[in-house]
């Protein structure tokens, strides 16, 4: 990286230890009920929400990230108060995840949801390679993939999103079951987790990604054929970058030039129709013609450009090649940056406008998940000891 590039990248980096870990540290953890608050008014005033098992699921991934990274935080109290909560409310008698609770625990929500389960097992997987009661959670991650498959399993590949089913069925909660298996993968010797993720994986290469252009679609009908005509049918910028980021691992861990290039393909696609030029930051939607939907600009797609963007560079042999795929990375963190430019210091703005202001609207714990991911990423691109 130039020295800009590496002044912008450490930039990031000391915000995320210094400025967000701190702040969401001390605000987001309810100490009364258990669980964390789920958003922050621009003035720091927590909203007591009803409490949802994928974000107590992310915030254990980001304590038990950063303590991985060194941070000098109580990282390993923050990530134990939220397996608490997670065990005390969120898991079934039948060995499913509860999806909502209120505040004081009382079940919202019991239904089966797959983007859940799939957060529910990445937090487990980050605890249990930090050496938390890693025995447990190994077994409990297993329990929970064999009831996910008992019940849900589709019978081509992949899941139903219910059983009796409902439609249309969702790549986007397939990607988070990807994200987990290979985060299992790496710290365990039970080889369905590789099983799962090559499913998965192959079920995107062959349904998810869509003539004539390559791009993912979200909406499928029953037989995993993409439903076009869905009023929600869309193309996100953000989810081509993170599944592209997905992609690459997975295409160099089982040496798959098809996933390589169908991960590039989505980049570009990303980087061409899904980025504002003005602004320098992906939008939020395309239509499945690649004609923009949405013009405002979210956080958490700026995040997942970083990550897909660092896994690129790593693939990339050509020297101009690389350099200007360098060069988007330092406009991504850059861009992300502009979020950042907050009231309260370590909190975010969610959506930039047309014009390239912020929308006044609370920030979600959830994005801090994207942040740590995109700052994990990061770190290790910059072999960097510092955090």
């Amino acid at each position: 990286m130039s020295q800009t590039s590496q002044t912008v990248a450490t930039s990031f980096l000391t915000w995320v230890s210094k400025t967000a870990l701190p702040l969401w540290a001390a605000r987001d953890l309810d100490h009364a009920q258990g669980g964390f608050f789920e958003r922050m008014m621009p003035d720091g005033t927590m909203i007591d929400d009803p409490r949802r098992a994928r974000v107590v699921g992310r915030q254990i991934y980001v304590f038990a990230t950063a303590e991985a990274l060194g941070w000098e935080g109580d990282a390993r109290t923050i990530m134990r108060h939220g397996l608490n909560s997670l065990f005390s409310y969120h898991f079934s008698s039948d060995e499913t995840i509860i999806p909502v609770v209120d505040g004081a625990g009382t079940v919202m929500r019991n239904d089966f949801d797959l983007y859940d389960q799939a957060f529910v097992l990445f937090g487990l997987a980050a605890a249990a390679s930090i050496g938390e009661d890693a025995d447990k959670l190994h077994a409990k991650a297993r329990i929970l993939r064999n009831r996910m498959i008992e019940g849900w399993k589709h019978p081509v590949a992949g899941f139903e999103e219910a059983n009796p089913r409902t439609l249309p069925l969702k790549a986007n909660p397939h990607m988070h079951i990807l994200e987990a298996s290979l985060a299992w993968e790496g710290i365990s010797a039970d080889s369905q987790w590789q099983d799962l993720a090559d499913e998965i994986v192959e079920l995107c290469l062959s349904r998810f990604l869509c003539a004539p252009h390559g791009a993912l679609h979200e909406f499928f009908d029953g037989e995993w054929r993409p439903v076009l005509e869905h009023p929600d049918d869309v193309v996100e910028p953000g989810h081509q970058a993170e599944w592209a980021w997905l992609l690459i691992r997975w295409g160099c861990l089982r040496n798959r030039p098809d996933a390589l290039a169908a991960a590039k393909k989505l980049i570009m696609i990303a980087e061409g129709p899904g980025k504002d030029r003005r602004h320098n930051l992906y939008l939020n939607e395309l239509g499945p013609d690649l004609v923009v939907r949405d013009r405002r600009m979210r956080l958490w797609p700026q995040t997942e450009r970083i990550k897909a963007l660092i896994a690129l560079i790593a693939i990339t042999e050509d020297a101009d090649e690389r350099t200007k795929v360098e060069l988007w990375l330092e406009e991504a963190i850059s861009g992300l940056m502009k979020f950042f430019e907050h009231p309260v210091a370590g909190s975010w703005w969610e959506h930039i406008d047309t014009g390239g202001k912020p929308i006044f609207e609370p920030a979600r714990v959830s994005s801090l998940y994207h942040i740590m991911c995109a700052a994990n990423e990061l770190k290790r691109h910059l072999a960097s000891p510092a955090f």
